[in-house]
């Protein structure tokens, strides 16, 4: 339970700097058997939802180089966010309860997502007001990374801990076997 809520925190956090980008990732992933989805989430992983949340991907980053649009979108995308963040959370808790697991998901993914968006949005405005915008397609790209890199880490970190382990475990237990070998 402790790892699929830090799983959805990460997702979350990532649908604060771009709502389509961890989603694109969490469905890839699921798709991959690297995600566990939960039952009424596994349309996330269809091929459709994919080749939909690849194509919004490529509209949303495109959009965010253009001058002035890049803050109209923070304006729409801010409720995105929240929504994206509470999808992504809601689709990894392993809750019975439907309503509790959209609780938890509302709480923990949607306030992940909207204070991350709230900071990007506050940080692309001054940007704007300091450089006449012309910083902003440096904060874009800066976003653009941060949400690929922590939806990925997000995804990753469970089985790379979980491969370390492992190793450690061969370790061990060949080091026990030579000891008991002596």
């Amino acid at each position: 339970m402790i790892a699929a809520i830090l799983l959805g925190i990460g997702l979350s956090a990532s649908a604060g700097f771009r709502v389509f980008i961890p989603l694109l990732v969490a469905a890839i992933a699921g798709k991959l058997g690297w995600l566990p989805l939960t039952d009424s989430f596994h349309w996330m992983s269809s091929w459709a939802a994919i080749a939909c949340f690849g194509t919004a991907t490529i509209i949303e980053i495109a959009a965010f180089y253009i001058p002035v649009i890049d803050n109209l979108l923070d304006t729409i995308t801010t409720p995105m966010a929240l929504v994206a963040g509470t999808l992504l959370t809601t689709s990894v808790l392993p809750i019975d309860s439907e309503m509790m697991k959209w609780i938890m998901g509302i709480l923990v993914g949607g306030g992940s997502a909207g204070i991350i968006q709230t900071g990007t949005s506050l940080l692309r405005l001054a940007s704007t007001k300091t450089t006449g915008g012309l910083g902003n397609p440096v904060v874009s790209t800066t976003e653009h990374a941060l949400a690929f890199g922590t939806s990925v880490f997000s995804i990753w970190i469970p089985l790379i801990t979980g491969v370390i382990v492992l190793l450690f475990l061969v370790f061990l237990i060949g080091r026990l076997l030579k000891i008991s070998a002596k």
